[in-house]
């Protein structure tokens, strides 16, 4: 019978990575030392005993279903997939995977696994949230609530170099549950992703298609960089998900090079992008597209841009379908004059469209309202 060589079996167990071989039944074939203490458990408790795909969370179990497997066994390797391991003392571990499948007879699959706590913080917040909720035994509405708040970050991250504001008001009184969101997070060196969306429905199914659509997007941004393969990874991984929810994304690819920030932007039912340039003229850029979720052959367009010295603002209908006791519109148009004749600076712009909209229905939204703008920092 052939061995390991010492040699071998010492990089093996003391790689700083989570380092796993799944053997053809998705059982744990092997496990080093760092896997065993993202898991908190024995090597007893896990190797030959546990499958991969039940030390992950729900939502991981259906992408290690719907996309790991198939791509694996198109491509045979997977890179940067966004997991959460969940521990013996029922905590999670958020962790990037990369995965490759050896040739061979036997379907044996080379799993590695990074920790990546700080990527992950607002998916902490939201699955401490949840835990709360229930542990309190509050109402589906108020779980609901709870869940949504923490898709909603507090304020966009900072990135250097550029300048980003966001605002958000539910529905109603500002109570209400639907289904906007927004998220910066990044995705190379000098690049970063804005996403804006508006989920269809309210409620708690709206809250947890909500979670799952801003899960996906981020485990797939990194392998997808056009915008528009994002959105067909989203929309598939939405119909594959067998949610009746559908939604409308804008999708920004931010990359900063010698001249300044490109961005590529790609539309799923969503609005058009507004950019005010710097004369104060305001044009609309992206292609509607379809909404990701609804539809067998969605189509998707990514459209270039040197953003320069203007300013660009994302927004959901919850703007426009603004309706007044009079029963008018808020409307493009006055969205449109009042980026024209603003300030320029993102964070005031999205807290003035907010405002204004919110103003507009004498206070009471019949919708959610989420903004998003930015602009290259000055010097």
């Amino acid at each position: 019978m052939s061995r390991t060589p010492a040699s071998e079996v010492d990089t093996f167990e003391s790689a700083p990575c989570g380092y796993v071989v799944v053997d053809q039944r998705g059982v744990i074939a092997r496990a080093n030392a760092e896997f065993l203490r993202l898991l908190g458990s024995d090597a007893d408790e896990v190797v030959g005993v546990r499958t991969f795909s039940s030390l992950v969370s729900p939502g991981g179990q259906v992408l290690l279903e719907t996309h790991v497997r198939p791509i694996l066994d198109h491509a045979g390797v997977v890179r940067e997939l966004a997991l959460e391991l969940v521990r013996s003392d029922g905590g999670r571990v958020p962790v990037l995977m990369n995965a490759r499948l050896v040739d061979g007879p036997a379907r044996t699959v080379l799993v590695v696994l990074v920790e990546t706590r700080d990527r992950h913080r607002y998916e902490d917040y939201l699955l401490a949230a949840k835990a709360a909720a229930e542990r309190a035994g509050q109402e589906s509405a108020v779980m609901a609530e709870t869940l949504q708040q923490t898709l909603i970050p507090p304020r966009p991250p900072v990135v250097p170099h550029l300048e980003i504001g966001a605002a958000y008001r539910p529905a109603g009184s500002g109570h209400e549950v639907g289904g906007d969101f927004y998220d910066v997070f990044q995705v190379a060196p000098d690049a970063w992703e804005v996403v804006l969306g508006d989920v269809s429905g309210k409620g708690i199914n709206a809250a947890v298609v909500t979670s799952f659509v801003r899960h996906t997007v981020r485990s797939e941004a990194i392998a997808h960089p056009d915008p528009a393969d994002l959105l067909h990874a989203l929309d598939v991984a939405m119909r594959e998900h067998g949610t009746e929810h559908h939604c409308t994304l804008a999708v920004v690819r931010l990359d900063r090079g010698a001249s300044g920030w490109t961005l590529a932007l790609s539309l799923a039912g969503h609005p058009p992008a507004l950019v005010r340039r710097p004369d104060g003229q305001v044009v609309e850029l992206g292609v509607p597209g379809t909404p990701a979720g609804l539809v067998t052959d969605p189509a998707f367009c990514t459209v270039h841009h040197q953003l320069g010295d203007d300013l660009v603002t994302l927004f959901t209908d919850g703007v426009t379908e603004a309706r007044a006791p009079t029963g008018e519109l808020f409307g493009d148009d006055r969205l449109v004059e009042l980026l024209a004749g603003g300030a320029g600076d993102p964070h005031v712009t999205a807290a003035q469209v907010v405002a204004e909209a919110l103003s507009w229905q004498a206070e009471n939204a019949s919708d959610d309202i989420a903004v998003v703008s930015f602009a290259a920092a000055s010097g």
